[in-house]
């Protein structure tokens, strides 16, 4: 569970009188009528909302019933400091810290990530580059709070997954497939849970923290090695630390006093402390928690009817998000195609290998082009910007796009939007880096509409987002943040203190403004 804090999170705008095509005056029933049933100390706004989060099973916490670590406990926080370590990055310039940061929301606030070869190691945020053009990681940096409450798979794609998918395991049950392995098959080395296994890659990947040059041409697990033996002190690794007492921190930890780097400082080892770091970033005490409990009061009237919006079903007046966003995580951990804008380098797909295939890279399936993993949207307003290539700035830019999808992308790509972020800002020809993107992009428009078509994507044709109601599921949207994870202080204890580290090395983050990261 988090830890407690003082401070609470104000998601309280300005309400609303009402808005239009929901019923005001009472719940729907199946049969579409709509009857006045007030609730004791509630208005009838209040029950219609008490029914449909009944109807969804909700039960507000989805960490109840889970078996989740505190960040207390002696692994999470030597995962901490293996996390905030550029040790782990091949030319010892970046950490996995680098692209998630406690301070935004457990990513970089950047649309696209930049890892290895960045203008200034330690600034985080905007502000950071690439040195040498745009930024080449071809993904947004999925946030890594409330990693312990995924069941099925990591990454946008899922290509670290679960092979059962069982419901509170955290993909352990039947093990875990990786990119190490086919497709189907279960990866013997990836761990317990999907966690422990997703810490084995992004140090593996030559834009996020590899290099160029370290174990060039080598296999995954030979970079690990030499990693782990670099932490260890042995081997290949030795003596490429000047400080270093990540022996003694890993004996503490493990409670082995005595034993031996080579059999304790292993990647094994080191994915397991990290996964357990970041499954202790549980953070999912908010004021929609509080409301689904029963105050009434926990989110204002604008913020209640942007829920019963999100969770009434389009052919109702609502908007239908629920039917992806699911549950009390609000995803179903599915991938589905959206037509969210194609920015950034690609993953080498399509005819000039700059389009991106989605989970069709991982199955070989063509109908599961430009599909994507459903984000959890738990705390989703500290995480911009948003979709699989950070295309949207704001909450408001994602739901005019579910409104009109190929509307907006048209206006997206006219206006060349991603140059109004600010990690785009005065870059040179900023309009002409992503010549492809529009034809990229109406591509996975077109599949989407073919399967509006076919009846078989969740999306309605009809929904509206209009106006106020835009208006209202952004404020609902913005009770989903956790009280802990908004405030620095609360959140502090998932930041190792200023010392250094065990190596000297360790990630010390500021902002663009030069002042510490919080």
């Amino acid at each position: 569970m988090t830890a407690g804090c003082d401070s609470r999170f104000d998601a309280r705008p300005n309400g609303l009188d009402r808005l239009d095509d929901l019923p005001q005056n009472g719940n729907v029933g199946q049969n579409g009528n709509v009857g006045v049933q007030a609730v004791a100390g509630g208005s009838a706004l209040d029950q219609r909302l008490r029914d449909l989060i009944n109807a969804e099973g909700l039960r507000g916490d989805p960490s109840l019933g889970r078996q989740l670590p505190s960040i207390n406990d002696p692994l999470a926080q030597l995962g901490m400091r293996l996390f905030f370590t550029k040790s782990l990055g091949g030319d010892n310039d970046t950490a996995c810290a680098s692209c998630h940061h406690p301070a935004f929301g457990g990513g970089d606030a950047l649309a696209l990530p930049v890892g290895t070869h960045a203008n200034v190691p330690d600034l985080l945020g905007p502000g950071r580059h690439f040195l040498d053009g745009p930024p080449p990681v071809p993904r947004n940096s999925p946030t890594v709070f409330n990693l312990g409450l995924w069941d099925r798979g990591l990454f946008w794609d899922s290509r670290v997954e679960s092979l059962g998918g069982e419901p509170g395991q955290n993909g352990a049950a039947s093990g875990i497939r990786t990119p190490d392995v086919a497709l189907g098959a279960a990866d013997i080395d990836a761990g317990e849970t999907l966690a422990e296994a997703q810490a084995r890659f992004p140090v593996t990947s030559v834009e996020e923290m590899r290099g160029v040059t370290f174990e060039a041409g080598s296999s995954n697990n030979a970079v690990r090695s030499h990693l782990a033996a670099r932490l260890g002190n042995f081997g290949v690794g030795q003596g490429e630390l000047p400080t270093n007492a990540w022996v003694a921190e890993f004996r503490a930890a493990f409670n082995e006093p005595a034993a031996r780097a080579e059999e304790l400082v292993t990647y094994s080892n080191i994915a397991l402390a990290m996964g357990e770091y970041e499954r202790s970033m549980t953070f999912t005490t908010t004021p929609w928690n509080r409301y689904v409990a029963g105050d009434l009061g926990a989110i204002s009237e604008q913020a209640k009817q942007g829920a019963e919006i999100f969770f009434r079903p389009a052919n109702q007046g609502g908007a239908g998000c629920a039917s992806c966003h699911s549950g009390d995580t609000f995803t179903d951990e599915q991938h589905h195609v959206l037509g969210f804008p194609q920015i950034g380098p690609g993953k080498g797909d399509g005819n000039n290998g700059t389009d991106d295939f989605g989970r069709a890279r991982e199955t070989g399936n063509a109908d599961e082009r430009w599909h994507f993993r459903t984000p959890s949207l738990l705390n989703v307003a500290l995480t911009a910007p948003y979709g699989h290539a950070g295309a949207y700035a704001s909450l408001n830019d994602v739901l005019a796009h579910y409104n009109n999808p190929d509307g907006r992308v048209d206006n997206y790509f006219d206006d060349a939007e991603w140059c109004d972020q600010p990690q785009f800002q005065g870059v040179a020809g900023c309009e002409q880096l992503y010549p492809d993107g529009r034809q990229h992009t109406n591509r996975a428009i077109n599949q989407l509409e073919r399967e509006q078509q076919a009846g078989t994507h969740n999306l309605s044709r009809r929904i509206n987002l209009n106006g106020n109601r835009r208006a209202a599921v952004v404020a609902f949207l913005r009770t989903l943040t956790d009280e802990c994870a908004a405030d620095p202080t609360c959140r502090s204890a998932w930041i190792p203190p200023t010392d250094g580290g065990p190596d000297g090395n360790q990630l010390v983050p500021t902002g663009q403004d030069g002042a510490p990261l919080q």
